[in-house]
């Protein structure tokens, strides 16, 4: 045919194995991160199994100690507060109606019941129902569920159980799915038949063998449901995804949990220390009993399908330690370097890259960037996030290296030990950091004040 031809090209592509995949997601998880991400690897292998010793974040939580002490908040954030708070204490009538008018725009946290009243009105359901689903929107926790049976909430409200199951069933087809019910089962039935799967191996799985699934007896149900054990595990992975709280997401007290990854301690030499904090950790293992059944079992494909989930629950188990490897390497590399700022302060924070510590530990820069990225410390000085180690800077007259954040708090305290009523300019505040050795250009200093935010002199000036 005129016209055509054929054409062969050669082309390299790089992509990156699974395994590689999971190695990295593994690092680059912050610590609850990490945990919800175990968790599903958990729920969807058979094989790995987590230790009765292990402590998890919820146990954490409610447990006693030193880690339900409030996150420590660093002593430069303190500095800041206090000069905001000198800055605004002379404002005048119409900064105060700014301000007033500021606070009174912020809205608060919808809760899951405020959601619910929402969608209940715009609904038009008969006012009997309607009575009965409000009703039922108090009496569920923060998950979603109802914290009584419905025969109860009746019985002590003086509503008839019909009305309840018609208010039940209309508050189950609101947002978010899986809410308006008794139990973690019927959370995940509704939320299978909200997503258009009621007649799949999901909703059979849950609907008739939950307790199995939990304890992955993946063999047993495939046995009782008369499928393959591969679609089971399929399908264990697809409820996996499903919400078990799924009303948590409206909980107005759910600001992120600060779990730090290292502990920065001195230990009984006085000198400094990384001590990685495993605490919010499973700790796996690999089944002995699904070990067992690979050299015992006459069920070629079953043989095949643990084979393989021992081989991914081996790699997960080699990437989270090197996970933990690695940030302990870089973590003892911060503290050699770091000592002036562990032992007096921010302002002693030196410079320091990230090439620096992965040429010391031997591994590629971006490794470096992907472990520490989320990752917190727990230090003298307050919980703080791992990147704030690494910072350019500046070399002193004296050949001392310093920090941009040493230079801030430098900065912060001339500042607060200004005259008031003659505060200092920019070009002055220069001239007292030449002379303590940190020469600047005058829009520098300009820059790290506004960073600061910090005003002007000429609006600083109390009279």
């Amino acid at each position: 045919m005129a016209g055509t031809s054929l054409n062969q090209n050669l082309n390299q592509t790089q992509t990156l194995a699974p395994q590689m995949r999971q190695s990295l997601e593994v690092l680059q998880a912050n610590a609850l991160e990490l945990q919800q991400l175990l968790r599903q690897y958990i729920e969807t292998n058979p094989v790995l199994e987590t230790d009765l010793a292990s402590v998890s974040l919820e146990e954490l939580d409610q447990g006693s100690g030193e880690d339900d002490q409030p996150i420590e908040v660093p002593d430069d954030d303190l500095r800041e507060l206090a000069i905001m708070e000198r800055r605004t204490s002379g404002s005048t009538q119409e900064d105060e109606e700014r301000r007033e008018h500021l606070y009174s725009s912020i809205v608060a946290p919808e809760t899951l019941q405020q959601h619910l009243l929402g969608q209940l009105n715009l609904s038009a359901p008969s006012p009997e129902v309607r009575l009965a689903a409000t009703a039922l929107i108090g009496n569920m926790d923060e998950r979603g569920f109802f914290d009584e049976a419905l025969s109860e909430i009746g019985r002590r409200l003086g509503i008839p159980l019909e009305e309840l199951e018609r208010a039940k069933t209309t508050l189950q087809s609101f947002d978010p799915p899986g809410v308006a019910v008794e139990d973690l089962r019927e959370s995940l039935l509704v939320q299978l038949y909200r997503s258009d799967r009621l007649n799949t191996l999901e909703f059979r799985i849950t609907e008739s063998h939950l307790g199995d699934l939990a304890s992955k007896h993946y063999p047993k149900i495939a046995s009782a449901l008369g499928v393959e054990v591969e679609d089971v595990a399929e399908a264990a992975s697809h409820i996996a995804q499903l919400d078990p709280s799924p009303g948590t997401s409206f909980d107005p007290s759910g600001n992120p949990y600060i779990i730090p990854d290292v502990s920065f301690e001195r230990n009984q030499d006085g000198e400094w220390s990384a001590v990685l904090t495993n605490e919010y950790l499973p700790r796996l293992k690999l089944s002995t009993t699904y070990k067992d059944l690979v050299a015992t079992s006459p069920d070629r494909k079953l043989r095949s399908y643990l084979r393989n989930q021992l081989r991914d629950g081996r790699t997960l188990i080699k990437a989270l330690d090197q996970r933990q490897a690695t940030i302990l390497a870089i973590s003892e590399e911060i503290i050699s370097r770091q000592k002036g700022f562990l032992d007096r302060g921010p302002r002693f924070l030196k410079p320091l890259t990230m090439n620096e510590i992965a040429t010391a530990i031997q591994v590629h820069p971006a490794t470096i960037s992907r472990a520490v990225a989320g990752k917190h410390a727990r230090t003298p000085h307050g919980v703080i996030e791992l990147r704030r180690f690494f910072a350019s800077g500046y070399t002193t007259t004296d050949g001392d290296a310093i920090s941009n954040q040493g230079v801030r708090e430098a900065l912060q305290v001339i500042i607060e030990k200004e005259n008031r009523q003659k505060p200092l300019s920019d070009s002055a505040i220069q001239k007292i950091l030449a002379e303590q050795g940190v020469k600047l250009a005058r829009r520098t200093v300009a820059k790290y004040r506004e960073q600061l935010n910090i005003l002007p002199s000429h609006l600083r000036r109390s009279f």
